[in-house]
């Protein structure tokens, strides 16, 4: 490996480290631990981070580079020990989208299966929503965990989730904070350390990744979504913990529900086996990749049984309940949707044309339909800004299928008429609708261990 040479007269300087990386050559273990140390106490002066950040971009870094900034940022901060929770404690990480909810089945799920689940989420900002606003749309629901009662709920009932932290890999927010700011978040080395850097404080011995391609989502191709879901595993094999990823299809929303509300019945519909086909087939790869990890099952189709089973007999659901009590909300809107917080008025977005004509869905902008459900108040501009938890969006239709003109394409959950007339400008431009038969999109693009 040809390295930076950073080190003068005994000394690492920054600028040695931002020349080296420039040239396109590689950082040692010595060199990043410098590097953090300087971020952490405040030595190394943002334009410095800013140059390096940029030379990253420009020329990249190797999977040992990558593996040491991971580390070094994972020790930046606290390290949640989850030892005593037993040999697997499984997380499950996406890299946002539309309509994503994936986390409200899978957690319950995997918990019924027999794997704790230690799951540490984040609010939503831009155009991906968040699991921690989803949870508070229902009522009573706490997600400011202390580390103690986050680890002995887990213990006690197989699973948590928490908001994130500060404390945890607080090197990670301070580089993201240039790197928004630098035009240097699209670098896939510095992605997949700011991701694996989060996960591994979090404690969890097996991660599972949910990397997603498209308009919807952060990686807009299917081929930079595999090298970063790529990446991501061969990080976790390099600091020995089990990295398990697929990339999915993020060119239209997962599921039909987008807001908070509507996105927690969706999950809960799933839980109950009536969820959409989409979501389904999201939780059950990514279940039985886990399971079979786990050693609960020999192969996929045993553990996708298991899964299924859980789901009929009502223990997914159960666990969910669970959950939903040991974190002060009120498991009644299992069976009462009431409960949660929902827009004032409902109408309908439709196929436009000549009534009656045969239309055909051939493509839906997952970041329109968020936007359209952003411009009603269920997104957010800046990190803190309030959400709307009731309004919302709920498609009517996916990609390939056969529509009239006339027919409802989605349904919007409103508060105001200008609310309304804002998403469904929105959905107008998220929409194509063509006169002949088209096919349907594949959900999972690929599998990565």
């Amino acid at each position: 490996m040809v390295t930076a040479n950073s080190v003068r007269g005994g000394q690492i300087r920054m600028i040695d480290l931002i020349l080296g990386k420039r040239q396109g050559k590689s950082h040692n273990r010595q060199e990043i631990d410098f590097l953090v140390g300087g971020i952490m106490d405040g030595s190394i002066p943002d334009y410095q981070l800013s140059a390096w950040l940029m030379a990253v971009c420009w020329q990249g870094m190797t999977l040992e580079e990558t593996a040491f900034l991971t580390d070094a940022m994972c020790n930046s901060g606290s390290v949640l020990d989850l030892s005593e929770l037993g040999s697997v404690v499984g997380d499950k990480h996406s890299t946002g989208g539309v309509g994503d909810k994936t986390t409200l089945v899978f957690v319950p799920l995997l918990a019924a299966a027999g794997i704790p689940m230690a799951k540490l989420s984040g609010r939503g900002l831009g155009h991906t929503g968040g699991t921690i606003d989803k949870l508070e749309a229902i009522p009573g629901f706490q997600v400011d965990l202390k580390t103690k009662d986050f680890i002995e709920q887990v213990k006690k009932i197989g699973m948590a989730i928490g908001g994130q932290t500060a404390e945890l890999a607080p090197a990670d927010g301070k580089i993201y904070a240039l790197r928004d700011v630098t035009g240097t978040v699209e670098s896939i080395p510095l992605i997949a350390a700011s991701v694996m850097s989060k996960k591994l404080a979090a404690g969890a011995n097996l991660i599972i990744l949910d990397v997603k391609c498209g308009k919807g989502a952060f990686m807009e191709t299917e081929e930079k979504a595999k090298e970063l879901a790529a990446t991501m595993a061969s990080v976790g094999r390099l600091l020995k913990r089990p990295v398990l990823a697929v990339v999915t299809d993020m060119e239209q929303p997962l599921g039909f529900a987008v807001g908070h509300t509507v996105e927690v019945i969706e999950a809960i519909e799933t839980l109950k086996g009536n969820g959409p086909d989409d979501l389904n087939e999201l939780c059950m790869e990514l279940g039985a990749l886990a399971l079979v990890e786990a050693g609960k099952a020999s192969d996929k189709e045993q553990a996708q049984a298991i899964l299924k089973e859980l789901i009929s007999s009502g223990k997914a659901l159960n666990a969910f309940a669970k959950l939903i009590e040991a974190q002060g909300g009120d498991s009644r809107v299992l069976t009462d949707y009431s409960l949660m917080p929902h827009a004032k008025h409902q109408k309908a977005y439709l196929v436009p044309g000549q009534a009656g004509a045969p239309k055909w869905l051939e493509h839906i902008d997952g970041r329109k339909v968020a936007e359209a459900a952003k411009v009603m108040g269920a997104g957010r501009v800046k990190k803190g800004d309030p959400v709307d938890l009731g309004v919302g969006i709920i498609l009517q239709a996916k990609c390939g299928d056969a529509l009239k003109a006339g027919d409802a394409a989605a349904i919007i959950n409103y508060d105001t008429d200008s609310q309304y007339e804002a998403a469904a400008a929105k959905l107008a431009e998220a929409f194509t609708f063509v006169d002949k038969a088209v096919a349907k999109s594949k959900l999972i693009k690929a599998s990565i261990a």
